[in-house]
């Protein structure tokens, strides 16, 4: 799976979480870029992504992710693994 598809993948979480689509995910996308995106709905949002990808991510994986650049690297990592 290329890194385009996981933040394609990514980008419908979020979409389906949120309930809108009025963001751009890059690299350095954190979650005051996003509106709606607190606490809550990124437990939701996690849980979401780990269930399309099939992984449940380390909680030192998700405690050291700042952005969506580590939250990529993170789900690539998974990924790469279950393989």
């Amino acid at each position: 799976m290329t890194r385009e598809d996981i933040l394609s993948k990514v980008n419908e979480a979020f979409t389906k979480i949120l309930e809108h689509n009025n963001f751009e995910l890059k690299d350095e996308t954190t979650a005051h870029d996003v509106d709606g995106w607190e606490s809550v709905t990124h437990m939701l949002i996690i849980t979401e992504i780990e269930n399309m990808f099939g992984i449940k991510f380390k909680l030192m994986d998700l405690m050291n992710m700042d952005n969506v650049g580590d939250l990529l690297k993170a789900i690539e990592t998974e990924t790469s693994n279950t393989n």
